[in-house]
């Protein structure tokens, strides 16, 4: 497996998963350097997704957001399997005690334009319930912009990059 490089913010680092971080996730070890309420539900179900896709270890894959000041894991973050139209989408979730900081907009901002030195990326775009009103800000701060036309799921709609 290659080294992923980071991602780095001002206040984050987005790191790649290892396999040993993930199996960590998927047996429910805890980690001295996750925050105290790492991983949550989506975090533990996106684990169980590695071995069907071990890309997700590569370049386009999914990254632990680290806080600078603390060094803990508070959330993670990952792009999803590029589509032959050049579409990328991501995804991201912050620990409930770090949420509303800014660490979600931050990290997604680093993220699309990471996506977007990919090659043959054309658009970068996530998905979110429309019952989520904080995740829609996290996506219009990170400098995303509604995605009409799509055919989606009731309830969802996507943001995507201008």
């Amino acid at each position: 497996m290659s080294v992923i490089p980071d991602l780095t913010t001002e206040r984050l680092v987005l790191h790649a998963w290892t396999p040993e971080e993930i199996d960590a996730v998927i047996t429910g070890k805890r980690l001295p350097h996750w925050a105290e309420d790492f991983p949550a539900e989506g975090d533990k179900a996106l684990a169980g997704l590695f071995e069907k896709h071990p890309g997700w270890y590569g370049a386009y894959g999914h990254r632990q957001i680290i806080e600078h000041a603390s060094g803990q894991v508070v959330g993670a973050i990952g792009l999803f399997t590029p589509q032959p139209d050049g579409a990328v989408e991501f995804g991201y979730g912050v620990a409930p005690s770090h949420q509303g900081k800014g660490y979600a907009s931050e990290a997604a901002r680093a993220m699309i334009v990471h996506a977007l030195t990919m090659p043959g990326t054309e658009v970068v775009f996530a998905k979110v319930s429309l019952d989520n009103p904080a995740s829609l800000r996290v996506l219009e701060k990170a400098g995303l912009i509604p995605w009409t036309g799509l055919e989606l799921e009731p309830g969802l709609t996507a943001f995507r990059t201008p």
